[in-house]
């Protein structure tokens, strides 16, 4: 049987998506919705509790793992400089900023999910992603000029969503090396005594882009699993070891929290910048939602999931935001661990931490993956796809760990960039190390 090797980039596409529903990527939806109805009746359409259904699936996520996986992947590295943020728009602005982006995110999460029913419904479709659903609703647009460049909106989104996630485990690589070189050079100093008040005195020991490459082969076999309820057992795991950790935050900081009045209600608005990238990053859970919704059983109750998690995850963010800023004022540094006593106790809170954000970047990596990957896998003969697959997931994990090689300390010590004010006795600036007699 003869193989054509080539053929126009929508047969590849299709064929690679086709590909990609096999096995570990397989998904089926139904069709129930003419393509005649018009866009404004089908997404009226979805409200009916019978309108959208996926069949034939045995590797599905159930509801819980999938409010597992939403939790998981909106509950990152982001929210642990949320007290910083809210420092930089006000006691009261910041929060109210965190609950409208949160009502906002939501929204346009559900308009994004009632878009890519339609479009299977409508056009026949068994999956849409993303890219799908932006290239088909610029083709229903009245704009012949975006009709005619729709692809362009594909290969738009289809780039952000890639950089996007990238950088996130760019970020999770840092914060993985960096957490554990803290808990590593502050061992010595390190006691039982929680309300110790003695100067931390840092040990220096390898290079932050030596824990980098430890951690890079860990990483790869991570990205190997391709099924997400696979993942979903890592990410339960990781939401427990999270839990407990934001439990150990919590209790401390809603002790003995100082008058409030002397902070500021709004702050400068030069510094509103800051809170706005540094909440947007926070939100960092976006991009899965279709893949998350994509996978499920029974997608319709995917919108109850969404608004339940989401409503969760955007109370987390402003308390723990709001009582960060509060407990720690002006003294409040770039991630909120950086301010716990230096005992063995909160010390385990970055370890358990980073055990969550190590399983978390499987998470984020499936997105840039289910893009990049079939692109790949389509060109090469049928016997050579796995391979192909995981060499492409380990040059991408290798990827983001280069670029992160070559960024220099810019990057690998963000928090030098941040000026540190004076600190109570007991607490040191990030990354500075003191001498004996200073």
């Amino acid at each position: 049987m003869l193989r054509v090797r080539y053929r126009p980039a929508w047969a590849a596409a299709t064929m690679s998506t086709q590909r990609l529903r096999n096995e570990d990527y397989h998904d089926y939806s139904s069709t129930d919705v003419s393509p005649d109805e018009s866009p404004s009746e089908g997404l009226n359409n979805f409200s009916s509790s019978g309108s959208y259904q996926r069949f034939g699936e045995s590797n599905s996520t159930t509801w819980f793992q999938t409010l597992i996986h939403l939790l998981k992947s909106n509950i990152g590295t982001g929210l642990l400089g949320l007290p910083l943020a809210v420092k930089n728009a006000g006691i009261l602005m910041g929060p109210l900023s965190l609950l409208v982006m949160g009502i906002v995110a939501v929204h346009c999460m559900g308009i994004l999910v009632k878009c890519a029913h339609h479009f299977c419904h409508r056009l026949n479709k068994s999956f849409v992603d993303y890219g799908d659903t932006v290239m088909y609703g610029l083709e229903s647009s009245p704009s012949s000029w975006l009709r005619n460049h729709a692809h362009w909106g594909r290969h738009i989104v289809d780039f952000f969503l890639i950089v996007t996630q990238l950088g996130f485990c760019c970020v999770y690589f840092v914060f993985l090396a960096e957490n554990f070189k803290q808990v590593i050079e502050a061992a010595n100093a390190t006691t039982n005594d929680c309300h110790s008040n003695e100067t931390v005195i840092l040990t220096p020991t390898m290079d932050s882009r030596l824990y980098m490459l430890t951690f890079l082969p860990f990483l790869v076999l991570l990205v190997f699993i391709r099924n997400l309820r696979v993942l979903s057992v890592f990410s339960l795991l990781a939401n427990v070891s999270m839990l407990v950790s934001l439990v150990m935050i919590y209790q401390f900081i809603v002790q003995r929290i100082p008058d409030p009045s002397r902070l500021p209600l709004v702050a400068s608005w030069k510094t509103y910048p800051l809170f706005f990238g540094t909440a947007i990053f926070a939100f960092e859970g976006i991009g899965m939602v279709l893949p998350l919704e994509n996978k499920m059983k029974d997608p319709r109750k995917f919108p109850l999931i969404l608004y339940v998690g989401m409503a969760i995850i955007t109370a987390l963010y402003i308390s723990l935001g709001s009582l960060g800023y509060l407990q720690f004022g002006a003294n409040i540094q770039g991630s909120i661990t950086l301010n716990l006593p230096n005992c063995w106790l909160y010390q385990s809170v970055k370890l358990l931490y980073s055990f969550g954000i190590f399983f978390t970047y499987a998470l984020q990596f499936y997105v840039p993956a289910e893009i990049i990957v079939p692109f790949f896998v389509s060109r090469v003969p049928e016997h050579c796809e796995l391979v192909v697959d995981l060499f492409v997931r380990t040059m991408l994990v290798c990827l983001t760990s280069s670029l992160q090689q070559m960024s220099g300390p810019l990057l690998v010590l963000p928090q030098h960039l941040i000026q540190c004010p004076e600190l109570p006795t007991g607490h040191h600036c990030p990354g500075a190390t003191e001498k004996e007699g200073t």
